[in-house]
């Protein structure tokens, strides 16, 4: 649990700032389940540049409460949280400070997005929250007021947290939780997950993830690991010490961030798809009688493959529906064993390449047909899908056949062209598993629209 939080001060010299206004907003990691919000009396004068800054002047304090007046409600919101704010250690510090004038040793771990943005968004111009959220696309209200900027912090966060592909920020709140004496309880683990689409993490009692997971139904899927039978659930149901998710809406997205998370964090029970999934390949070559065959092979590094599959009757299954499709020869591609007319010919569904009775240039054009609509290297496209509200959508970007990120949008937000999205992306790795994840999953499943560029 998190506590993302802002304060607006006096200003002054250094500790003898005052609280003006204070925003605490309490979050699980996936949406704020509690805030507090309140102007403080600092019992000293504001600093005319800060009255200018916020619209906070002296008046609106006068019947504010005073600081020991709101202190418990602070430790209430605050406990078991690890403290999140912009500049962390400003903020963490006037709270100290506060508090060590009433007597009470306040003490929490922090999180600084200042710190956390310069790792994980990189080379921007400013990392101040104002325009480090306006370049992110991220929707800002009430600047340099408590409530704004701690909801801005919260959304930056969140994104921080999507972003975070070696799970850093998640490793460390589970061991907060693990030493404030979390015990591990299968059934409470369960409860406490959601039917929704996304990503789980299982951690072992050190913290460390074990296993990485995805399923358009978490709860589910998570508690077939703790009533299976087989090698590996039995292991996950011995080191399982608390499990951790993220929400992702596009089961795409879950996908490409499955495939990801794992080969960058290695986790030992995920080691069959630490290298790739996908054994089996799609190539074309000319044969001896000059037709252009397409045939579904053991994948080959060396060779240029068309896209790829987990298994080999998968890649048949998709060539057969290719060659119905396209009009070509069962028997060219490897589909239909015989000496004479395939299947296809008998039916009048192919025109003779079996049997040498159609022109291969004619036969060719329509292979090539299919290799220029499904050549992936060309791909200018955003896939637009379903968000994790009703009110959010998923944008998963390919830009000249590489696969560049994804990020959630507001409904409000129109994702039009590819340069509004690069503002708001998370940024992904490209590699051969992502681009046969998404020509996969684009195959089989309707998606929101499509939009070309």
């Amino acid at each position: 649990m998190y506590a993302i939080l802002d304060i607006e001060t006096t200003g002054g010299q250094y500790n003898e700032e005052g609280i003006t206004e204070i925003a605490i907003y309490k979050f699980d990691g996936h949406e704020v389940v509690d805030q507090f919000i309140s102007l403080v009396n600092p019992e000293k004068p504001i600093q005319p540049f800060v009255v200018k800054l916020t619209g906070i002047n002296n008046a609106m304090l006068r019947s504010a409460p005073k600081f020991y007046e709101v202190a418990k409600r602070i430790i209430e919101i605050t406990e078991g949280t690890i403290v999140v704010a912009h500049n962390a250690s400003f903020d963490y510090r006037i709270l100290q400070t506060e508090f060590r004038r009433l007597g009470y040793d306040f003490k929490k771990q922090t999180l600084c997005t200042v710190e956390l943005s310069k790792k994980l968004i990189p080379d921007q111009a400013s990392y101040s929250l104002g325009k480090l959220v306006r370049a992110l696309g991220i929707p800002m209200a009430d600047r340099h007021r408590a409530s704004g900027d701690a909801l801005a912090t919260v959304k930056l966060f969140k994104m921080l947290l999507a972003k975070d592909v070696e799970k850093e920020i998640l490793k460390s709140f589970v061991k907060t939780e693990i030493k404030s004496g979390m015990s591990p309880k299968l059934l409470d683990i369960v409860e406490n997950l959601p039917s929704k689409t996304g990503i789980y993490y299982i951690h072992n009692e050190n913290g460390d993830l074990i296993y990485i997971g995805k399923s358009k139904n978490i709860k589910k899927r998570v508690n077939q690991h703790f009533t299976g039978s087989n090698s590996k659930s039995k292991k996950i149901q011995r080191d399982v010490f608390a499990i951790t998710f993220e929400e992702t809406g596009s089961e795409l997205i879950a996908l490409l961030k499955e495939s990801e998370e794992i080969k960058i964090n290695k986790p030992i029970y995920n080691r069959a798809q630490r290298k790739t999934i996908f054994q089996y390949a799609l190539y074309a070559h000319k044969n001896k009688e000059g037709y252009m065959a397409l045939t579904v092979e053991k994948a080959d590094g060396r060779k240029k493959e068309i896209t790829s599959f987990t298994t080999l009757q998968e890649g048949k299954n998709v060539l057969f529906k290719i060659t119905e499709k396209y009009n070509l020869c069962q028997k060219v591609n490897g589909l239909y064993d015989t000496q004479n007319g395939c299947f296809q010919y008998k039916i009048s569904a192919c025109n003779g390449a079996c049997l040498g009775k159609e022109n291969a240039d004619d036969y060719n054009e329509r292979v090539f047909d299919f290799l220029e609509e499904n050549a992936f290297e060309n791909n200018n496209m955003i896939v637009v899908d379903k968000g994790r509200s009703f009110e959010e959508r998923s944008a998963v970007l390919i830009e000249n056949g590489v696969y560049k990120g994804y990020c959630f949008f507001d409904l409000n937000y129109q994702i039009t062209n590819v340069n509004v999205l690069k503002n708001i992306i998370i940024a992904m790795q490209h590699n051969r598993d992502v681009k046969t994840i998404i020509q996969s999953y684009l195959r089989k499943n309707k998606v929101t629209k499509i939009i070309t560029f």
